[in-house]
Formats: C-alpha cells, sequence, structure tokens
C-alpha cells in the first residue's frame, strides 16, 4: 500500500543534487523548499558545504537524522544508487525529478528504479516529473517557477508543462490547491492511485487532471467511484482523440472502436466530467469550487435555468448553448411573470429568458433576481450583462453576491468586455461566485455540474454477473485446441459454438463441405435456408459474395456450387473451411451488432450499436468497459440514435431490450473469462419483439 503522507505530509526532505547554480533545477528546489517548507531540510551535494545558506551533506548517510522524503534531481544513471541508499536507510517517500528512464526507450533502469521501491516499500511519483506541491503543508517539492494558494482541488497533470501553465493562470482566476502533483512517467505511482488517496484527503473537495493516457480500467473506476461516495467530483482533461488504436482493426469492431470512444465509456461508467481544453478544465473547476457542497448535493438540481440579460443576443446564444447540455429552460411561474411586471420596465420581456434591457440600473436586476429566485421551477440562474454607459457595473454585482448569500440557489454570472468589467469579476472572485465572459462558457460548465450531481445521486449498482446457463470449461477446452493448433481466428461457426457456451441463442447450423452434405442438411432442417461462406481469410461475407438467402431446400446443393464459384471469383487465395447452412429466420427484428476490441491502454471494449451490412456507415455503436452494470448497458443503448427503434418507432412493435441487455453483460462475462479475445463482432443480433428475445445470425472472433 502507497503511503502518500510521506511524501504531502513530510516533515523532512532530502535534496539530492541541490545546488547553489542559480537557474539549475537543483537550486530552484532548493530555494522553493526553503522559501516555503516549515519542516527539516537536507541538501545533498558531493563538493558544497553549503547550499542557499543551509547545510550541505555528501550523501543521504552522512545525515543521520530522519528524513521521510527524497527529492531527486541527479542524471538518471546514479538515480537507483540513491533510492538503494534511501532504502537501507528506511526513507519511505521519493520524488524523482530526472530524466532519461523509460520516455527515452530506458526500459532496463526503469525496471531497475520499480523493484528498488517494491523492494523498500518506498512511495515514489516520477521520474520525468515537475514535482510536487502541498499548500495546506507549505510543501513546494518542485521546480515550478510559482507556488500554489491553498484551495479546494487537487491537480493531477502527466505534463510538467501544462502543471506550470495551469499554475501561471490559477492565481489571476481565484483558483487555489490542495494538492499539485506532475506524475511524469507514472513508473511506480499513476493517476488511480492519487484518487485513492485523495477520496480520503480532507483538504480536497474537487479532483482535476490532465491525462494522456489512462490505463486499469476496472480500478480507475473504483476509485472514481469512490470519489463520488466523498462527494468529490472527478474532472479530466484527455488529451488526444486520435484513431490509432483501429489503424489494424480485423474486425467491424475494431474499425469502429477509436481511443476517444473508449475513453469516452470510461468517462461515462466512471462518472467522471470531462474537458476538452485547458480553458475548460479552469472553467469546470470555477464552478465546482463555487457550488459544491456535500450537505445539499443530494437534494440539489441545476437543470431548470432562468437567464436574466441587459441585451438579447447574448442571451439567444445561451439559449443555443442549452442544446448542447443536459439543461432546460426553466418555465416561469405566474406568479413570477405578475412579479417581474411589477419590478421592470413595460418594454422588458419578462419571458425566459428575461430581457431587463441594455439601460437596466442594478436596482432592476435586483428586483429580476428577487422574481426568479423564489419560483420553485427554477434550480439556478444565469445573469448576462454588457456594459452600457448608464450600466452600474460593480454595483450590479453586489446585488448578485446580495441575492447569492440570501438564497440557496446557484447563481453564476457572465459580465462581458475586459477593461470595464474587471473590478466586478474581481468582486465574483473575491466571493467565490462562478463568473465568466461568454455565455456559451458558463452553459458547458454548468452543464458539466449538474451532469456531475446526477451521477452523485445515482445508486451504485453491484456488477456482478451470476448467469446460470454459462458453460466455462466447454470454452476453455475449445481455446485450448485451438492454441494447440496454433489457430487464432474462429469463423462463424466456431465462434457460435463459443457464444452458446455462454448462453446465446442461435440457429441450428451445420457445416458443409461438400455439395452432398449440403442436401442431407438442407433435408434435415426442412425449411428455407440460408447458405454462408465459412472462411477466416474473409471478414464481410456480403462483399465476398459469401451469402444467399431464402435457398429453397431442394436447392441446397446447386447453391452450394454457385456460393463456393462467386467467392473463388473474388476471393481466390482465401482458405475455405465450407459452407455453413442454417434455417432462414422469417421473423421481424431490428439488426443490432455486439463487439469486442482491445484497446492498448483501457483493455477489452465492448460495443453495441446498429448492425448489418451498414454498421460501418451509419457508426452508430456505443462503448462500454468491464465491469458493466445493467445501469451502464442502459447508458450505453440512450447513446444510440437507433434507440427509437429498439422503442418501437412510427408504429413498429417494442423490441426486446432487456434480453439484449443480458446479452451485453453475457458478453462481458465471456471477455472477464478469457482475456485473451482479442476481437469479436456478432453481427447481425437480431433482437426481436418484446417478449421474443435475441438471436445471434453471424460471429466472428479472434484470439491472441
Amino acid at each position: 500500500m502507497k503511503d502518500f503522507n510521506k511524501i504531502f505530509k513530510a516533515q523532512s526532505v532530502a535534496i539530492i543534487g541541490a545546488s547553489n547554480k542559480k537557474g539549475s533545477i537543483g537550486n530552484t528546489l532548493a530555494l522553493n523548499l526553503k522559501n516555503s517548507f516549515k519542516g527539516k531540510i537536507y541538501p545533498v551535494n558531493l563538493k558544497e558545504k553549503q547550499i542557499e545558506n543551509l547545510k550541505a551533506y555528501t550523501s543521504l548517510s552522512e545525515i543521520k537524522k530522519k528524513i521521510d522524503l527524497m527529492l531527486i534531481a541527479v542524471p538518471a544513471k546514479i538515480v537507483c544508487d540513491i533510492l538503494e541508499e534511501g532504502g537501507r536507510l528506511g526513507i519511505k517517500g521519493a520524488i524523482v525529478i530526472s530524466a532519461g528512464f523509460k520516455e527515452v526507450g530506458n526500459l532496463e533502469l526503469d525496471n531497475k528504479l520499480k523493484a528498488i521501491c517494491k523492494k523498500y516499500n518506498i512511495t515514489l511519483i516520477g521520474p520525468n516529473c515537475l514535482g510536487v506541491l502541498n499548500s495546506y503543508n507549505n510543501l513546494n517539492a518542485s521546480f515550478a517557477a510559482q507556488s500554489a494558494k491553498p484551495g479546494k482541488t487537487a491537480f493531477i497533470s502527466q505534463s510538467g508543462a501544462v502543471c506550470t501553465a495551469v499554475l501561471d493562470s490559477a492565481e489571476k482566476l481565484g483558483i487555489g490547491f490542495s494538492k499539485f502533483v506532475s506524475v511524469g512517467n507514472k513508473s511506480m505511482t499513476n493517476e488511480t492511485d492519487l484518487f485513492e488517496y485523495l477520496a480520503a484527503d480532507k483538504e480536497t473537495e474537487i479532483v482535476a487532471v490532465y491525462a494522456e493516457e489512462l490505463n486499469e480500467p476496472e480500478r480507475l473506476i473504483k476509485a472514481a467511484r469512490k470519489l463520488k461516495e466523498a462527494g468529490k467530483p472527478l474532472i479530466i482533461l484527455k488529451a488526444g482523440r486520435s484513431l490509432a488504436a483501429a489503424k489494424s482493426a480485423a474486425s467491424h469492431t475494431g474499425a469502429l472502436a477509436g481511443e476517444d470512444k473508449v475513453y469516452q465509456a470510461l468517462f461515462r461508467q466512471a462518472g467522471i466530467i470531462r474537458a476538452d481544453k485547458i480553458e475548460e478544465l479552469f472553467d469546470f473547476i470555477k464552478i465546482f469550487s463555487a457550488e459544491i457542497s456535500k450537505k445539499n448535493l443530494k437534494k440539489k438540481s441545476y437543470k431548470n435555468l432562468a437567464i436574466i440579460t441587459n441585451a438579447g443576443g447574448p442571451g439567444v446564444v445561451a439559449v443555443d448553448s442549452l442544446e448542447e447540455t443536459n439543461l432546460e429552460l426553466a418555465s416561469l411561474g405566474a406568479k413570477t411573470k405578475e412579479n417581474l411586471k411589477k419590478v421592470l420596465a413595460l418594454a422588458a420581456n419578462t419571458n425566459n429568458p428575461i430581457d431587463v434591457l441594455g439601460d437596466a440600473l442594478a436596482e432592476d436586476y435586483k428586483g429580476a433576481l428577487q422574481a426568479v429566485l423564489s419560483d420553485d421551477k427554477v434550480d439556478s440562474i444565469l445573469v448576462i450583462l454588457t456594459p452600457q454607459a448608464i450600466t452600474e457595473i460593480e454595483k450590479t454585482a453586489k446585488v448578485i453576491i446580495e441575492a447569492k448569500k440570501k438564497y440557496n440557489k446557484t447563481i453564476v454570472a457572465v459580465f462581458m468586455g475586459e477593461a470595464m468589467v474587471n473590478s466586478a469579476r474581481e468582486i465574483f472572485t473575491k466571493n467565490y461566485l462562478a463568473s465568466y465572459s461568454f455565455p456559451e462558457d458558463v452553459i458547458k460548465a454548468l452543464g458539466a455540474l449538474n451532469k456531475w450531481a446526477e451521477f452523485y445521486r445515482e445508486k451504485s449498482e453491484k456488477a456482478e454477473i451470476n448467469f446460470k446457463n454459462i458453460n466455462k470449461k466447454k470454452v476453455e477446452k475449445i481455446f485450448t485446441d485451438a492454441k494447440k493448433r496454433g489457430q487464432k481466428a474462429f469463423p462463424e461457426f466456431s465462434a457460435l459454438e463459443i457464444l452458446k457456451a455462454y448462453g446465446f441463442k442461435t440457429l441450428k447450423s451445420y457445416l458443409a463441405k461438400s455439395s452432398e452434405e449440403a442436401i442431407l442438411i438442407a433435408k434435415k432442417i426442412n425449411k428455407d435456408l440460408v447458405l454462408k461462406i465459412s472462411s477466416a481469410d474473409i471478414l464481410h461475407k456480403s462483399d465476398a459474395g459469401g451469402i444467399m438467402l431464402n435457398v429453397l431446400p431442394s436447392e441446397a446443393g446447386k447453391k452450394f456450387k454457385e456460393l463456393l464459384a462467386r467467392v473463388f471469383k473474388k476471393k481466390p487465395k482465401a482458405k475455405i473451411d465450407g459452407v455453413l447452412i442454417t434455417e432462414m429466420i422469417k421473423e421481424e427484428g431490428l439488426e443490432m451488432i455486439l463487439g469486442v476490441f482491445k484497446d492498448p491502454a483501457l483493455g477489452s471494449a465492448i460495443m453495441l450499436g446498429l448492425g448489418g451490412v451498414f454498421v460501418e456507415v451509419f457508426q452508430d455503436v456505443s462503448f462500454g468497459l468491464n465491469p458493466l452494470t445493467r445501469e451502464d448497458v442502459y447508458k450505453m443503448i440512450e447513446e444510440l440514435k437507433s434507440k427509437k427503434l429498439l422503442a418501437g418507432a412510427r408504429g413498429s412493435e417494442p423490441k426486446d431490450e432487456e434480453v439484449l441487455i443480458d446479452s451485453v453483460l453475457r458478453l462481458a462475462k465471456l471477455i472477464k473469462d478469457f482475456p485473451e479475445i482479442l476481437e469479436l463482432d456478432i453481427n447481425p443480433i437480431l433482437v426481436l419483439k418484446k417478449g421474443r428475445g435475441v438471436i445471434v445470425l453471424d460471429a466472428r472472433m479472434i484470439i491472441c
């Protein structure tokens, strides 16, 4: 178990690589600690007797006093020697500033560093990082150019450059930090480790993150839910929205599983608020800092918004922005409208958004605020001000602050402009009211706040999947035998056997290797048939001419030969196992797709979406990660445009959504039991009308 108190609450710090050379990292570390830290500081330098008027030591062993934290900034090749020495001395905390490890391909040195930390149970942050700050302990164990003022937000970043930019901007925006961590290479400590620690940290109420890559999704989801239970929102800016993960995909699922879609699934399941850019991250931190209250959060909603503005244009922009969020314009009560008419000019608009007109004074805003804040149908209020010649900017700002103190409702402000409204923004910052320059920014931030509040109020559902009709041993044998043969690809016939073992309903299927066998199988089924080519080399059967529908039993032998000839013409080099013959299903249903794709960072992702031959054309899909709950699958369905088809669009009967959800959970169980599954397509899986279940019509699988 990592003991982060040895870092964040260190009482004594040794700086290995401390220096008197101005501008060097070793000197900056020494100065930052000396100017802030109240504990003991022990500079270590082979040559200097003093570092910035502090007694210097030639080694850790020479200090002869208790040390909580090693702050290491020496060449990479001797970092492990320092850690080994510190480990022998019983030092349990370390921050390695030094670069030159796995980020430059030096995996051997990185592995050695890990081994030493495990051997001595050292909690380490880095290497290749900016360092750590704890505002409440006056600890600046970093080479940042400035420190951080105390606040509610813990900030974690994989990029040291982003750390310095955030620190530089935070002061102006009135944002303070409880903890500030540059994780660097994440050799021993990743974001999830810190989430687990911060869930119990009394000084932290919000966790904000800049991440380039996340991993261990199951553990991360559990850690995010721990933060939720503690009433602490988790906001992540995930850099990179590339499709790199799908470049070499050999399935529909792989082709559609862009890296960003899988991360989006992770954030949805974990209840993580996603910021799309650094400026947006600040916007979210501002509103969460001002509004989050663990005492009333279970009751609080931000959904129904009232807008008060002295300019029509920005009000319209705010309303347009609502479409991208889960917010709605509040429907004002009759009494509220009457009160607005009493306090506003005759020409003012008393519908929502409320236009108090361009010549509105502070008293007009006050009257409008009182009327709206008294309305039970209003959850939150956006006040927009554009500076006119007679606008009382500071006075209006004070009116808003007074209203905030009096009513237990959320108020946010957009005072547009720069120089003329700066003084008002300072008033808002001092009084912990979130203010913004543009209406679009505040709407998105308020939407994020409401989204997290909804997640907080959700009951946590256990992700235990207990299906009785699962034959795990059968699948184990199939995979064991296949691996002995060197087989990695499973065409439809063998893939269906695996799915049947996990309780999926399939049609009776028989593999014919000759026209004579096809005739015998047709007699056995004695219904209209489907003939499908069986080949691990053919991904899309229809593209290769490898499917025939509505084949009469009497035509089975003839159509068998025609199908092989057609496929051979288009795919002459494909290895053909035979022709799969199955009953032609006549029952009406909706063709969906289920799939599995192995993401390089997050592991197996499950895909659900609109299926059939046009799956890659419409790309109406959603992803999920284990552990999946029924609620998670409901949310996956909610993301689909085709959800209306499941519900029964345009007079069609509703489809069996509950059994479809069961199927997704069965698939989740399968890939948890067999992580060697790299890719899997179940396409189509036919969702029949309610009460009739689902049927797998085609499948394909690849294992490692």
